[in-house]
């Protein structure tokens, strides 16, 4: 077996040469003055009722697009004034409509002057259309308007803000407001769309009295039923997002525990702490000396004993499951855990763990992984991520730590497919699914995507099913379970291990996981229900590669557009390189609930491949033939690039596919290969600086010969820093390092 290589180097940083050009149009496309009227007509009645309701002092528009469109197809000459960017009005987004005719719909929040100044635009617009064009502009005479060809003669637009508005009209289908109304019997959690009244104050304003202790942000609040039906009869164009609080926890298959047995287990030492957030902790177990409980639920509130069980089942795993469950033993050893008690069995308010998760980990940021197997019955909506796992995201971006969440289970054994529950929509988490000791997703499983696009689950584990149930201790002896909430323990253990006794990043450690989990025959597909693939049971199939494979794990942070090195040394064999090649990329981005559909507010772009010379330039010819950002043309739908090249997801899998006939890589130039890291950003403000990377690629030799010495020889005559990672020395080094050092 080989063991990982950490490369460490000098990467390079650059600044974004590329640019956009004149605004234009795809290729015989054409606006006609007809579409433009109806435009103009649009916002004029949503000025006319904006003057009649002034809660707000300003207005808010919906733009529903044609389709899904990337950032640089938002509208630029409407919905702004001077030299203003729409971009930054945007209080919202959704889908609309389903694959393959989903498009996408903007929330913005802007003055009424700026309404007027659109009108008056589209109004220039439509008369110069029909005067000079004959009612219907094509990108014919607008390439004539950018290359002169044609003058552009009027005094009141000027030429760009007059291409940007026929542009804009291209992409755009209609202008609207959108009302949230209906009956609200329970109490939920409210998202409404930012503008320049405060929260309180507007609520103040429709009677509804807003206190400190129903406040989760400036735009999330908890409200009942009576405050809910007084805010859709006076206001329901505010709501851009509404939860019920109480969620039900989605159940776990569980037999009748067993007599209580007598299980050795010897006192905990340097071992690794997990934190576990659950319902509450039996203390009696025989491995109660391995956790420390907290208790985060109100003293007033009965406990009753099935309260304990599903945490004290969850936490048996962490700390011995191997000796549980031998047949899974993964080679991690024992975990401390400090346990924190936060609900009761059955059901939970989604404003108290969001109060509660925030204090724990604020508390103990010396614990790097942390376990969440509590999930809700309701699926997920395709148009926000939950308040749950958004708060988890948001936390994870300002923390150094990593949640590990389980998939959800199905309530009944129903044939159809159900999407997962909160909190299984955080992207930032490592969401786990379950699998039978077949390797088929559990009779219980759950599907993503989420966002309708984001990949979850991450990846699968086994957690028990139908004739083999998995083994837990439970506070009255052994039990048999199975659920979703028993396989992400596992992964805690290995992601755990990962960063604790191998000392890797958050970022490597979760590629390390997804790329060991697809492996040559990724499993990202369709169905959404076993995520990119099954996690092997022991860590040194994750930690080691057989002979002929070499892998090699990369880390830097993104501090300019692009971070790259052209310097990668690929062993060369009869002048081919015969090598499959595969790389993961993760990274954990800061996330905006209140941008809806578009999320993650950065998006980062890799390229890895070998390197080759044209025209003077040298360019990286990606493994999955990525040309996005590259010089030249290249002409790309949004939708392409998210299906293609899985834009704005924070995971990243390029990778061949292994059949028996494959050719040995052509060598250009000295045979290195290239790593290109390209930053985008949603907003203005720029998210991605700084923003941490991991990259893990595997390189597999066609003829199965073992080349590991020839990369390291190349590496190091190229200047890297090649680090063995050796577990064994690894793991002493962190038994030293753990230890307490008396004094005399």
């Amino acid at each position: 077996m080989n063991n990982i290589l950490q490369l460490k180097g000098q990467f390079q940083q650059q600044n974004n040469l590329n640019s956009f050009g004149p605004p234009s149009l795809p290729l015989k496309a054409f606006v006609e003055s007809s579409h433009l009227e109806n435009l103009k007509n649009q916002l004029q009645q949503i000025l006319l009722f904006w003057q009649k309701n002034t809660l707000i002092k300003g207005a808010l528009v919906s733009v529903y697009y044609k389709h899904v469109v990337a950032k640089s197809n938002r509208i630029k000459g409407l919905l702004c004034k001077g030299s203003s960017d729409p971009n930054d009005s945007i209080c919202g987004s959704k889908f609309d409509g389903e694959p393959p005719t989903m498009r996408h719909v903007f929330t913005y929040y802007v003055m009424l002057d700026i309404l007027k100044e659109s009108i008056s635009r589209l109004e220039i617009c439509i008369n110069i259309v029909n005067n000079e064009y004959g009612g219907k502009i094509t990108q014919d005479d607008i390439d004539a308007i950018n290359s002169k060809k044609k003058k552009y003669k009027n005094i009141d637009l000027s030429k760009t803000n007059f291409l940007c508005v026929i542009k804009d009209a291209y992409y755009v289908q209609k202008f609207d407001i959108d009302m949230n109304t209906g009956d609200s019997e329970d109490r939920s959690i409210i998202t409404i769309y930012k503008t320049d009244v405060a929260t309180k104050d507007l609520l103040n304003e429709i009677g509804i009295d807003m206190i400190n202790a129903k406040v989760i942000d400036d735009t999330t609040i908890r409200l009942d039923p009576d405050e809910i039906k007084l805010l859709k009869e006076n206001a329901p164009y505010l709501i851009a997002m509404e939860v019920h609080d109480l969620r039900k926890v989605t159940p776990e298959e569980v037999q009748a525990c067993s007599d209580p047995r007598v299980t050795q287990i010897p006192p905990p030492k340097q071992e690794p702490t997990i934190g576990v957030i659950d319902t509450p902790f039996y203390e009696e177990v025989y491995f109660g000396q391995w956790v420390t409980y907290v208790s985060m639920i109100d003293e007033n509130i009965k406990i009753d004993p099935r309260d304990y069980d599903h945490g004290t089942e969850v936490t048996s795993i962490i700390v011995d499951g191997p000796t549980i469950n031998p047949e899974l033993d993964d080679g991690c050893g024992r975990f401390k855990v400090k346990h924190f008690g936060v609900a009761k069995a059955g059901s939970f308010s989604s404003f108290s763990i969001l109060k509660a998760i925030r204090e724990i980990v604020a508390k103990n940021q010396d614990i790097k992984v942390w376990n969440l197997s509590l999930g809700s019955v309701m699926p997920i909506d395709r148009n926000f991520i939950s308040p749950e796992a958004a708060e988890l995201d948001k936390i994870q971006s300002e923390y150094d730590i990593v949640f590990v969440i389980a998939g959800t289970n199905k309530i009944d054994d129903l044939p159809e497919e159900i999407a997962i529950g909160a909190p299984a929509d955080s992207l930032n988490a490592v969401v786990v699914n379950s699998v039978d000791f077949n390797n088929r997703p559990a009779s219980y499983h759950r599907v993503g995507p989420v966002l309708s696009f984001f990949h979850k689950p991450d990846i699968s584990y086994y957690g028990g099913d139908r004739g083999q149930l998995m083994r837990v201790c439970t506070p009255c002896g052994e039990g048999l379970v199975s659920g979703t909430s028993f396989s992400a323990p596992w992964i805690s253990r290995k992601i755990a291990y990962l960063i604790y006794n191998m000392g890797f990043t958050r970022e490597i450690a979760k590629a390390l996981l997804i790329d060991a989990a697809a492996g040559w025959d990724r499993m990202d597909d369709v169905s959404h229900s076993i995520g990119y693939g099954i996690v092997p049971r022991r860590i040194e199939e994750i930690t080691q590669t057989p002979d002929d494979e070499i892998r090699f794990i990369m880390t830097g942070s993104c501090d300019a557009y692009e971070t790259y090195t052209y310097n990668i040394p690929i062993p060369i064999y009869k002048n081919k390189q015969p090598f499959f090649a595969r790389a993961t990329l993760c990274y954990l981005p800061k996330c905006s609930r209140n941008q809806g559909v578009d999320y993650t507010s950065t998006e980062i772009d890799i390229h890895f491949g070998r390197v080759k010379e044209s025209d003077g330039k040298a360019t990286i010819k990606s493994i999955n033939a990525n040309k996005q950002g590259d010089a030249g043309f290249n002409p790309l739908l949004e939708e392409e690039a998210r299906k293609l090249y899985r834009k704005w997801d924070n995971i990243k899998l390029l990778s061949d596919t292994i059949n028996d006939r494959s050719i040995p890589r052509k060598v250009y130039g000295n045979g290195t290969w290239g790593l290109s890291i390209k930053v985008k950003e949603r907003l203005r403000a720029k998210n991605g600086r700084g923003l941490q990377f991991g990259v893990v690629v595997t390189l597999k030799e066609m003829s199965g010969e073992n080349r590991i010495d020839d990369f390291i020889k190349l590496c190091m005559l190229r200047g890297w820093i090649v680090n063995t990672i050796d577990v064994n020395n690894r793991f002493d080094i962190y038994n030293k390092s753990e230890e307490e050092i008396h004094f005399n």
